[in-house]
């Protein structure tokens, strides 16, 4: 999965933050939770067919969320040593 995919899958444009990221990941993950189709259909079949959608899409969706949150660790500048007053 790219960046852009990513981005794209959680409805997030750059720059982005942590709490972004985050309120995004648990909207998307609330929306394909795959038990949540448990009262929609008495029909096994269609109910089996949009868990299997919705295990897939978490799974995607968990992807994501790692590949933006690494990204964001990554983009961040890295602490600069302080070499003043060393003995």
């Amino acid at each position: 999965m790219t960046l852009e995919h990513a981005l794209l899958l959680l409805n997030l444009t750059e720059p982005f933050s942590d709490d972004a990221l985050q309120q995004r990941y648990e909207e998307a993950r609330r929306v394909w939770y795959p038990s949540r189709y448990a009262g929609l259909t008495n029909n096994p079949a269609k109910y089996m067919e949009m868990y299997k959608k919705g295990e897939t899409k978490t799974k995607e969706i968990h992807a994501a969320y790692q590949i933006l949150s690494d990204h964001l660790l990554n983009s961040r500048p890295s602490p600069q040593k302080d070499n003043h007053g060393a003995a």
